[in-house]
C-alpha cells in the first residue's frame, strides 16, 4: 500500500503478534516491528513472517520505541498498532482523513473481543484536572456515569461518521510523518509507558491541528494483553508517574497540586481497602511508591526521573 509504514511494538507478545502481523502485512503497508527486549518467542514469529524488525537489547520504552519506527520508516503516513490488534478493513480510509485539511492523524474504530464498539477507550477526550481527580479518588469507577466521565471517555461520541475527536488511542491511530517532525516525536520521558499518546495529541492540538476518527476503518483488539507481566505495584508506579508527568506539563501548578494530593489520597484510600479485604498487608507496599511520588510532587513540584531501562511492555 503506497505511502503507508506499520510500526508494531512489542514486548513478550509472541502470543499475539501472529495474527496481527498477518493482517498487517495483508494490507500491502511497509512492517516494521520494534521489540523491546522480548524474552519469548516474538523475534522468531517476525522472522518467520518476514517483517522488518528492530531488535532491542532491552525495553526502551514505547514512546521511543515508535520514534525509532518513524526514523527508520520513510513513509508519509505511518500506522501505530498495538500487537494485540488485528486489522480488519483496508487503511485507505485512515490515509484520505489524514489528507484532511490541517490534520495530524486519524483512528479507526476497535472492536473488543465480543464484537462490540471499545467505546470509552478508542476515542477519548483529553483529560482535565477534575477528570484525572475522580479518577485517581477511583470516583469513575464507583459512579462511572458521572458527567465529567462520559465526557472525558466521550460516552457520547458517534461511531457511524467521520468526526474531528480529541484523542483517539494509540493502539490504532495513523499519523502523519511530517507532523511528527513538526512535533519532535512522542515524549520520550513518558517512560516506560502510558499517556505518551494523550501528551503527543495534546501537542497536536496546541499547534492547531486536528484529529479525526474514522468508523470505516476497523481493527479488533484485545486489549493490554502485556500489562498483566508487571506487579500490581510497578503497574500503579508507571501509570500514576505518568499522569503526574502529563499533568505537570499541561496544567497550571495549583491544579498539578490539586492532582497530586487526589492520587495521594486515592492510592491510601485504596490501599486500606485492599488490604483489608485481602487481609494482606502487600497493598500497602504496592502504594508506597506512589504516595511517595506524588507526595514528594505535592510539595516540591514535578522534577524529572532519569529514564533508565524499564522491564514493562506496551500493548
Amino acid at each position: 500500500m503506497g505511502g503507508i509504514g506499520i510500526v508494531i511494538v512489542t514486548y513478550n507478545s509472541g502470543s499475539e503478534i501472529g495474527a496481527c502481523l498477518d493482517a498487517a502485512l495483508a494490507t500491502g503497508a511497509e512492517v516494521l516491528v520494534v521489540d523491546n527486549g522480548s524474552r519469548d518467542a516474538t523475534i522468531s514469529e517476525v522472522n518467520r513472517r518476514g517483517a522488518g524488525l528492530i531488535a532491542n537489547g532491552a525495553n526502551r520504552g514505547f514512546a521511543a520505541a515508535v520514534n525509532q519506527g518513524f526514523q527508520a520508516l520513510n513513509c508519509p503516513f505511518i500506522l501505530l498498532l498495538n500487537p494485540d490488534a488485528v486489522i480488519q478493513s483496508s487503511l485507505d480510509p485512515l490515509r484520505d482523513a489524514c489528507e484532511l485539511p490541517q490534520a495530524a492523524g486519524a483512528g479507526g474504530l476497535l472492536l473488543g473481543a465480543d464484537g462490540a464498539p471499545q467505546l470509552g477507550f478508542m476515542v477519548r477526550r483529553f483529560p482535565t484536572p477534575a477528570a484525572l481527580v475522580l479518577e485517581a479518588l477511583l470516583l469513575n469507577r464507583v459512579w462511572p456515569n458521572n458527567p465529567v466521565n462520559r465526557r472525558y471517555r466521550a460516552l457520547d461520541l458517534r461511531m457511524n461518521t467521520i468526526s474531528t475527536v480529541e484523542q483517539p488511542a494509540g493502539a490504532f491511530l495513523m499519523l502523519r510523518r511530517d507532523i511528527w517532525h513538526k512535533l519532535g516525536g512522542l515524549d520520550e520521558s513518558f517512560h516506560p509507558l502510558w499517556f505518551e499518546d494523550v501528551d503527543y495529541c495534546r501537542r497536536a492540538a496546541n499547534h492547531g491541528f486536528l484529529l479525526n476518527f474514522v468508523p470505516s476503518a476497523v481493527a479488533k483488539h484485545a486489549g493490554a494483553h502485556s500489562i498483566p507481566q508487571l506487579s500490581v505495584e510497578m503497574r500503579r508506579f508507571y501509570w500514576y508517574g505518568s499522569l503526574l508527568r502529563f499533568t505537570a506539563k499541561h496544567f497550571h501548578p495549583l491544579a498539578f497540586r490539586v492532582v497530586c494530593l487526589a492520587v495521594v489520597t486515592g492510592s491510601v484510600l485504596r490501599s486500606f481497602a485492599e488490604a483489608a479485604r485481602d487481609r494482606s498487608l502487600e497493598p500497602m507496599t504496592a502504594c508506597r511508591k506512589v504516595v511517595r511520588l506524588a507526595g514528594r510532587s505535592l510539595f516540591f513540584g514535578w522534577r524529572e526521573r532519569p529514564v533508565a531501562v524499564a522491564s514493562s511492555p506496551k500493548g
